[in-house]
């Protein structure tokens, strides 16, 4: 049942990424011979942009679906681990100590700040937490990453500073090079192939944490691979992109009807979709004709996601999730 909408999503991937390459302010027209520069535009700007788009769309939409296996929740969200938000105040603090400066220090102080979140997530879950407390040490430190960010920007030695710091928080792919690719793409593949490793594990938590226990699960393994293939995708991402909601939480959910509802056979659909989705919104700020400058993907998904979180809450209190 898998293979169709895997097919269909391959297809429409094939056609979204010819599409991205050439929508923008300025169209380009590949058959046009006086098209001035667009080697260059397509190789510098356009393609490692697109490329990074479906990075991490994949590695977003995967961790997504991963989490709702593991905490059998389907509003669950990559955030809710608090490495996103660990990752956010890593970047915001090279922006306040003025090593976002260097190209490479601020996605270096992503992944520490990711790397941090990892640890104290383990550190407060304990060897024999269960999903319950797992989720709550989640939700505390992103609630006090998100503190000290507010923190941070407050004291922001200079405007421009701070309005650095704001404007990396909102989410984009503009701007970006093949540098963030290759920054990206070996976390978010070493975090996709660890969520992989314990898929048939989070098809056994479906029947429950005791019936997985007999099955040969074991949870504190399971819960420590959780932490690292999220904390790489999510991590990664936070790191070239900055904060992108919603991706992990809608994919899953337009996924799963299309699948038999396992969370192994949900995986590769979602890292597909969620390829697709990001791709798609990033053309989407690019052709809007805003005055101000690009819409940022971070605000663009966030206006779609939050009606649809919307309607998944009312179908929740309808019993019908």
């Amino acid at each position: 049942m898998t293979r169709k909408p895997t097919l269909l999503l391959v297809c429409a991937l094939a056609l979204a990424v010819p599409l991205s390459l050439l929508a923008g302010r300025v169209w380009i027209d590949p058959f046009d011979p006086q098209t001035r520069n667009a080697a260059v535009i397509l190789l510098q700007l356009r393609l490692p942009r697109a490329v990074l788009a479906l990075i991490v769309g994949g590695g977003l939409g995967t961790a997504g679906a991963a989490m709702q296996g593991y905490l059998r929740n389907p509003l669950a969200d990559p955030g809710l681990f608090g490495v996103s938000s660990g990752a956010a105040l890593g970047a915001v603090l090279s922006f306040w100590t003025g090593y976002a400066a260097s190209v490479y220090l601020l996605p270096v102080f992503a992944l520490i700040g990711a790397g941090g979140a990892m640890a104290l997530l383990a550190l407060i879950a304990g060897r024999d937490g269960g999903v319950a407390l797992f989720t709550l040490a989640g939700l505390m430190i992103a609630s006090l990453a998100g503190a000290l960010m507010s923190l941070a920007i407050s004291l922001s030695p200079t405007p421009f500073a701070m309005s650095e710091i704001v404007t990396w928080l909102m989410g984009a792919l503009a701007d970006r090079s093949w540098r963030e690719v290759w920054i990206a793409a070996p976390l978010t593949l070493a975090g996709v192939a660890v969520l992989a490793l314990v898929a048939r594990s989070l098809d056994a938590l479906t029947l429950g944490e005791a019936a997985a226990r007999s099955l040969g699960v074991e949870p504190r393994r399971l819960q420590a691979l959780m932490i690292v293939g999220v904390g790489l995708t999510v991590g990664a991402s936070v790191a070239v992109a900055g904060i992108i909601g919603f991706v992990g939480l809608i994919v899953p959910h337009l996924m799963r009807p299309l699948t038999d509802r396992r969370p192994s056979s949900l995986l590769l659909p979602s890292a597909l979709a969620g390829a697709l989705l990001l791709l798609l919104a990033d053309v989407l700020c690019r052709i809007l004709p805003l005055a101000g400058g690009e819409l940022r993907l971070g605000i663009a998904l966030s206006l779609i996601g939050a009606p649809f979180f919307l309607h998944l809450l009312l179908k929740m209190r309808r019993g019908s999730v």
